[in-house]
């Protein structure tokens, strides 16, 4: 045993169980007994993965201690939910799961109860992403010829894995809800003819309106409701395979002339969601925002975090308060580093982008099978999903337990709520509708920490060890 060791082991022996106290004994406290908090904890070294602490009461230590104050009546935005998305590979993987297998694994992921982690929201992608088998969309015609009248238009590539998973899904959790994003238009609207880059042609704006529409009122007969798009993934990334650029001038075209009159014309309430790109271009949204005629059509823009900083996504929201934000993507590198990716998800996304006001936070492909299958040609060779999937054998990834500390606890509805954030101990904290609340708290420091958290009359006082995340509820 090492010096460090020795010296450590006392001091935590006080804190086996974690314990509530006051440190003004003339002040009545309102302590919660066992069995009226909870305390969920994940450590870095996995010595700990998502599992539920026992609590109990003892003798509360002298020492002064950094405190999270905790303020339910100062509140932000509303969330609408924590997810991932459900990629035509990851729904293949499951589809092709034995049935009971499957049935048991997505009430762990998607039934909003105790026993489950409740993820509440999805993306998925309108036509293929680069996480399907091969890239299509639903107008996929012969060199040379079109179709603006959407005649030839089908969803029928969703129907084999695609829509009865999100059936599967709608009928464990009806309220969950669900964002489509397309990677790219149909290569007969682009100008260079290819599922690689280029761009819409101007004269098929109209088309294209016309396919999201023919997309949005598919799904419902389908029984699936969409309830917000974005209008492009990524629009200035043209190296994936499928993907597509549009420029910030051509997105607020799109939406003023064609999309958002279409969606008027025909009673579609979806929003319309800008941008969906990264946190370092938040001049491209704000620019669409500042178009007046654009703008009484949109909800809000949508981020990714592989540029930027997650602090940037704020300027957005000051600029336009009354429209919403949304962060709808990040991947986890395989093989993973479950320490860092831990910490770094945790702090950027599950706190980082709610603390700036973000009302979803979606983590990246749901599933892989062990040799990162299936992708495009040209797709991404590295994403690890919250889940590998092989046949009826699955694990899971550090995006899993990430996800879990929020979309078990943090149900839609719950409104975010001021927390002060002492030295490494970032955190945020909800209200939910039923009046409990949730606090989820990272560690960034590289030694534990015993804290304090303090709500009204309530004190609870807990440890941390290095890069460590615990969400507590009371």
């Amino acid at each position: 045993m090492n010096n460090g060791k020795k010296t450590l082991f006392p001091f935590l022996f006080l804190f086996v169980a974690q314990f509530f106290y006051s440190t003004e004994s003339n002040q009545a406290i309102d302590v919660p007994k066992e069995g009226e908090y909870e305390f969920w904890l994940t450590n870095a070294d996995r010595s700990a993965l998502f599992q539920k602490q026992l609590t109990s009461q003892t003798i509360a230590v002298g020492a002064p201690l950094p405190v999270i104050n905790v303020e339910s009546g100062t509140a932000f935005q509303t969330i609408d939910g924590f997810g991932c998305t459900l990629t035509g590979g990851s729904a293949m993987l499951l589809h092709q799961m034995s049935d009971s297998v499957r049935a048991g694994l997505l009430k762990e992921l998607f039934a909003p109860n105790d026993k489950n982690i409740g993820i509440s929201y999805l993306r998925i992608s309108i036509g293929s992403s680069d996480l399907d088998e091969r890239v299509f969309t639903y107008n996929d015609l012969p060199a040379g010829q079109t179709d603006t009248g959407m005649t030839k238009f089908s969803l029928d590539p969703d129907r084999t894995h695609l829509i009865p998973i999100l059936k599967e899904i709608l009928a464990i959790n009806p309220d969950i809800k669900i964002l489509g994003s397309p990677w790219s238009a149909p290569t007969w609207m682009k100008n260079n003819n290819s599922s690689i880059g280029g761009s819409v042609r101007i004269q098929y704006y109209g088309a294209y309106a016309h396919y999201f529409v023919n997309y949005i009122q598919g799904m419902k007969n389908e029984g699936i409701s969409i309830d917000a798009i974005t209008i492009q993934n990524e629009p200035l990334n043209p190296e994936n395979n499928p993907s597509m650029v549009m420029q910030a001038a051509e997105q607020a075209h799109f939406i003023t002339q064609h999309l958002g009159p279409k969606f008027a014309a025909n009673g579609i309430d979806t929003k319309i969601i800008l941008y969906d790109h990264n946190a370092d271009r938040t001049d491209y949204p704000i620019s669409i925002l500042n178009d007046s005629a654009a703008r009484v059509f949109v909800n809000g823009s949508a981020f990714h975090l592989y540029g930027g900083n997650i602090s940037d996504l704020s300027a957005v929201h000051n600029a336009h308060p009354d429209k919403h934000l949304y962060f709808t993507e990040q991947w986890i590198g395989a093989p993973g580093n479950f320490a860092g990716d831990l910490k770094w998800h945790t702090g950027n996304l599950i706190i980082g982008a709610i603390r700036n006001w973000c009302r979803t936070v979606l983590e990246w492909n749901l599933a892989a099978d062990p040799m990162l299958n299936p992708h495009t040609p040209g797709g991404c060779t590295k994403c690890l999903g919250i889940l590998t999937i092989s046949g009826d054998a699955f694990s899971r990834n550090p995006a899993y337990y990430i996800l879990a500390h929020a979309s078990k606890f943090v149900r839609p509805g719950s409104m975010r709520i001021a927390s002060s954030v002492p030295g490494s101990l970032t955190n945020v904290a909800f209200l939910r509708s039923d009046g409990k609340k949730v606090l989820i708290v990272l560690n960034e420091g590289s030694s534990t920490q015993i804290f304090k958290i303090k709500e009204e009359k309530t004190e609870i006082v807990s440890f941390l060890t290095a890069g460590s995340v615990g969400t507590y509820v009371w």
